[in-house]
């Protein structure tokens, strides 16, 4: 019995079930990596443009099969998350029946820290998550080792506390005080005070390029590279005194919210905002960046949260009747909004490209509590809440990544991984310069625009006004005898040819060709060269 080509090729493609069940589940996995659907090439008519975008679609199908192969076989852990039966709602849940449930070490991640008299409180966590930084208004600093829930040190500074921001480590520190912004060591000691930026209002760091990024009562914007320690770049935003500042992951762009409802977008080598994007109708009370960089969520005073794809630059969500002073996403997308003493958490059910966020958590504090910030500790499903009264954090089920990458952050790291981490990122800096709104443009090549040639018509009328403009020019009166008529006159001409000099004529532009010197050219020799015209 033979078998014909076509039987071959079913057979090749019937797999045993086990392979057959395992390519299903690489299917759905690659799908989630996928950037939307792909393009439709037949629409396209350009055919540099066509093959571009049909190698781009290639690169990034193997990209996404890549993940899909990684995250099946090499990460170890799986991301969690809340799942009702029937007619139950995932807000419906609280905190206290999610701490029966999970175990032990997840149990001690839930608490509150109560310290009225030096709230309220703003945080920060480190990349690895396992520390946390604490800048309470009254001059209240501390660090704190989240895995052992210790202490590590605390200072008074005796003055107000705007902000903290870790810088490339947990070793370093930064905290924006009444007059000006300081740098603390782990051990608590003053390493440098930033007077050239002033009162600062917010502290932000760019852990790719090492830059400290500030804004102070007036509405400065400042860069500073901690590397050397210069101000890579200082200017005025011109939309007045803004407390509302976040940094894109993806691209390190700055972005502030003003008074007037604009979000806008810097970097440090423009002084003019990349992109002003007018969000709300009334102040921007905060922002906040996807991981990914591609979405931005923004709150108003008029209660209402807006989510924003960058690509486009266009609203792809509006949620009603919500003012969120603080925003926050998580690393899995997840986004945490705070107001008053409520905090309400939405996730995108659809997993696809359409950001269709819908309520997933509630948590409501302590009557009295005043929430001033939430942040998601990065590698953990817990969100950090810093208000009036002290301190707390709760659990949120599905909003860490499970699995770290020791080369990115390690929370176990060793003194030693430490420093030769530091060097590699003191090798690994970026430029100022590579901060732009899409990075991967960086490396790609400029297509080359060749200037179209001036017709003939064009060079006369351009010749024709800048002789009139040439007439025109009202002559300075000089001394005795350098005023004569006859000089300004020729002065005038002067003037009208050096004009007519700039426009040489349409025969001379174009080139020479070469012409073989024979007996029709003999005629136009000079007479000592016609001896070397060529005879029949």
């Amino acid at each position: 019995m033979k078998l014909n080509s076509e039987d071959n090729i079913l057979m090749e493609k019937v797999l045993p079930p086990d392979e057959q069940e395992i390519d299903v589940e690489l299917e759905a996995k690659e799908k989630k990596y996928l950037r939307g659907g792909a393009v439709n090439l037949e629409s396209l008519k350009d055919k540099k443009l066509k093959t571009k975008v049909a190698s781009r679609e290639k690169f990034f199908g193997k990209s996404a099969k890549t993940a899909a192969k990684i995250e099946k076989w090499l990460l170890p852990n799986k991301g969690g998350g809340l799942e009702t039966d029937g007619l139950e709602k995932t807000w419906h849940i609280d905190q206290l029946k999610i701490s029966k449930e999970v175990d032990i070490l997840s149990s001690r991640k839930l608490y509150d820290v109560v310290l009225p008299d030096l709230g309220p409180y703003k945080l920060d966590f480190s990349a690895s998550g396992r520390h946390m930084v604490l800048g309470g208004r009254k001059g209240h600093i501390a660090l704190l080792d989240m895995m052992d829930l210790k202490l590590i040190k605390e200072i008074q500074v005796r003055e107000t506390v705007r902000d903290v921001a870790f810088l490339h480590n947990d070793q370093l520190f930064a905290a924006a005080q009444k007059k000006y912004a300081y740098i603390y060591g782990r051990d608590g000691t003053e390493v440098h005070c930033l007077k050239e930026r002033g009162p600062v209002a917010r502290l932000r760091f760019l852990k790719n390029h090492l830059l400290l990024a500030s804004v102070n009562k007036i509405g400065q914007l400042h860069y500073q590279d901690l590397t050397h320690g210069e101000m890579v770049a200082s200017f005025r935003t011109g939309k007045g005194r803004t407390d509302v500042m976040e940094v894109n992951p993806y691209n390190g762009v700055v972005a502030l919210g003003h008074s007037g409802g604009t979000v806008t977008m810097w970097k440090p080598t423009s002084q003019v905002p990349l992109v002003q994007l007018h969000c709300h109708p009334g102040p921007v009370s905060s922002v906040a960046f996807h991981p990914n960089g591609h979405l931005m969520a923004t709150s108003g005073k008029e209660r209402k949260v807006k989510i924003w794809d960058l690509r486009k630059f266009g609203e792809v969500k509006t949620i009603d009747g919500f003012h969120a002073k603080t925003l926050s996403f998580s690393q899995k997308g997840l986004l945490a909004a705070g107001t008053g003493s409520f905090v309400q958490v939405l996730s995108d059910s659809s997993g696809d490209s359409s950001h269709k966020y819908t309520r997933y958590m509630n948590h409501s504090m302590v009557k009295g509590y005043q929430i001033e910030k939430l942040m998601f500790r990065p590698y953990e499903d817990v969100l950090g809440i810093g208000h009036s009264m002290g301190w707390s954090s709760i659990l949120i089920p599905g909003s860490g990544e499970p699995n770290f990458d020791s080369w990115v952050a390690n929370p176990f790291e060793t003194s030693k991984q430490r420093r030769e981490k530091e060097v590699h990122m003191l090798l690994d800096k970026l430029p100022p310069e590579t901060i732009m709104l899409d990075p991967s443009q960086i490396g790609a090549m400029r297509p080359s625009r060749r200037k179209e040639k001036p017709t003939r018509g064009e060079i006369e009328a351009e010749k024709e006004v800048a002789i009139e403009a040439a007439k025109s020019i009202e002559l300075k009166n000089k001394t005795k005898g350098r005023n004569k008529p006859s000089k300004r006159t020729k002065k005038k001409k002067e003037m009208v040819e050096n004009a007519k000099r700039t426009f040489p004529e349409q025969e001379h532009n174009k080139a020479v060709k070469k012409r073989r010197i024979g007996e029709d050219a003999a005629a136009e020799l000079p007479t000592s060269l016609k001896r070397f015209a060529r005879k029949k």
